[in-house]
């Protein structure tokens, strides 16, 4: 059996290189998936406890029950958008109804009603952000496995994704930075949560549908391809994890990583506000993590052009795990110093970013050679699953750290002195476990192996 591969339509070519117009649009999904992707990790948890007054211990559990329902989900949506693709060339049916649903619930998850209580606002968060999760899923899928539809040049793929990166970590730096900005300039408790969501909503629900109208709607696929039972290409994604080395070994390491970064993440506004004793303090860490790879992305590419995508992939990874390592020393002391940690650690996260999502398209061709058949959105979806497990693990597993640490829990305009284990937690929190996380995945990445460690770079 040949594998089936994407018709590409000439128009959106130029030269053999995509044209700048359909990198630009599948770029500026990345605002909307990044967007959804960083603030409720940046935010949520400390919405939940220090806004709802929600414990710790039972915030842990809003934020990661609906991520888990993801885990499950995701890998349908995937099957769902190969079916669609199959039989009608296209996956843009699913990303359109995200695009116009994320937005909405991503403004009911920051309308919880304060004055019903903690169990109240835990319940409701808990049951929106469930649904403006699967949302997200319905975009994120298919749109992950455009990448490989779209081009099928190895060194088009890392720039199509060096792009989206770029563009990512502007609209991270954008929304992460100035989301929590748009809170407290709005007044700051609830209210301030419930514009700072309309505000992001907006912004992502233009950038989305900007994906699917200018690059989604480029990418025709064969429609006649063969389409197997629901439940059979359920299976594909988790039997690619079986008989795919490269594909395995890349999911865990990205896993890893993103679990590394969703802790450090979510540790970011308990750092500013309690051990750099300035809750604002929270834009200037957000940029200096974010920012660097608006410089970096470039010279990354290059590299990759001249030494491949896994050495940069290692590369990018050890950075970010002796960046993470000096923050540790927060646990004895503040200052400016943290900014400049906080950077360097930038630059490795701009690489932990792009070389994993340049790879992927290479896994998914492993896994076509394998299997005999293209099953790009099982494995978009496995892979969108893992990111998920690893995002919402994040802001659980430093929940979970604050509680075993005494950290106090507070309702809004309430101020709690800390005690010096939990200050000291936070501190180790955002920066020794992220480190020890992506050191465990070095260790991973050192068995991984595609055609890349031939002649192909």
């Amino acid at each position: 059996m040949t594998t089936e591969k994407p018709v590409q339509s000439g128009e959106h070519r130029v030269d053999g290189r995509l044209s700048k117009g359909v990198v630009a649009a599948y770029a500026a999904g990345s605002i909307g998936t990044g967007g959804f992707g960083v603030l409720p990790g940046l935010v949520l948890a400390y919405y939940l406890t220090d806004t709802l007054g929600v414990a710790a211990g039972l915030a842990s559990l809003v934020v990661i029950v609906p991520k888990i329902a993801d885990v499950l989900i995701d890998p349908l949506i995937g099957t769902v958008s190969d079916r669609s693709s199959h039989r009608t060339g296209t996956r843009v049916p699913l990303m359109l109804v995200g695009s116009f649903a994320l937005p909405l619930l991503f403004i009911l998850t920051f309308a919880a009603p304060v004055s019903g209580g903690p169990g109240v606002g835990a319940a409701w968060v808990l049951v929106f952000f469930l649904l403006a999760a699967s949302a997200y899923s319905l975009f994120q899928v298919p749109y992950i496995a455009l990448a490989t539809e779209l081009t099928g040049d190895y060194h088009e793929r890392t720039r199509l994704i060096s792009v989206r990166i770029a563009v990512l970590a502007l609209a991270i730096l954008l929304i992460g930075g100035g989301g929590p900005a748009l809170r407290n300039v709005a007044g700051g408790g609830a209210a301030g949560y419930l514009v700072m969501a309309v505000g992001v909503s907006a912004v992502m629900c233009c950038a989305m549908l900007w994906a699917v109208y200018g690059a989604a709607r480029r990418t025709v696929t064969r429609a006649d391809a063969p389409v197997g039972s629901l439940l059979s290409q359920y299976r594909d994604g988790f039997d690619a994890i079986r008989s795919t080395r490269s594909f395995r070994l890349l999911v865990i390491v990205f896993v890893l990583q993103a679990l590394a970064t969703a802790v450090m993440l979510a540790g970011a506004q308990y750092l500013a506000t309690y051990v750099m004793g300035n809750e604002d303090a929270i834009t200037g860490l957000f940029a200096a993590l974010v920012g660097p790879a608006l410089l970096i992305m470039p010279l990354w590419y290059r590299y990759s052009r001249r030494h491949g995508k896994l050495r940069g992939y290692v590369l990018s990874s050890i950075i970010f795990v002796v960046a993470t390592l000096f923050l540790a020393c927060a646990a004895f002391g503040s200052g400016v110093w943290i900014y400049g940690a906080v950077g360097l650690a930038g630059v490795g996260y701009a690489g932990m970013q792009v070389f994993p999502l340049a790879m992927l398209p290479e896994a998914i061709e492993d896994d076509a050679r394998i299997g005999g058949r293209q099953r790009g959105g099982s494995l978009s979806g496995i892979w969108t699953a893992a990111e998920t497990a690893g995002l919402a693990l994040g802001p659980a597993v430093f929940l979970l750290f604050l509680a075993s640490t005494g950290f106090v829990s507070s309702q809004a305009g309430k101020a709690v002195d800390q005690p010096d284990s939990a200050i000291t937690g936070i501190a180790l929190g955002f920066s020794v476990a992220p480190a020890v996380l992506v050191m465990i995945s070095l260790a991973v990445l050192r068995a991984y192996n595609t055609q890349e460690n031939d002649d192909r770079h």
